[in-house]
């Protein structure tokens, strides 16, 4: 798998909990062309498992998931 260092758009989500992370990541990826890839940051605990869910489920592929200090750092790729 390829780590996009450049993702096409990026979303903040910290500070944000559950549902709020997955819904703005959902609102940037409506707007975003097919295989466009979006930089979520969030420090929400619950989006470890949100995120990969909600991929799942929108059929959008993630692509990565890594901490970076106190917040987690997703790469999704728009299906």
């Amino acid at each position: 798998m390829t780590v996009h260092t450049h993702p096409d758009r990026h979303i903040d989500a910290v500070g944000l909990l559950c549902p709020l992370p997955v819904l703005k990541a959902r609102k940037a990826l409506l707007d975003m062309p097919a295989g466009a890839v979006l930089r979520l940051v969030a420090s929400d605990p619950a989006a470890i498992i949100d995120v990969p869910h909600f991929c799942v489920e929108a059929g959008h592929t993630f692509l990565s998931a890594e901490d970076v200090g106190d917040t987690q750092v997703y790469l999704i790729q728009r299906g």
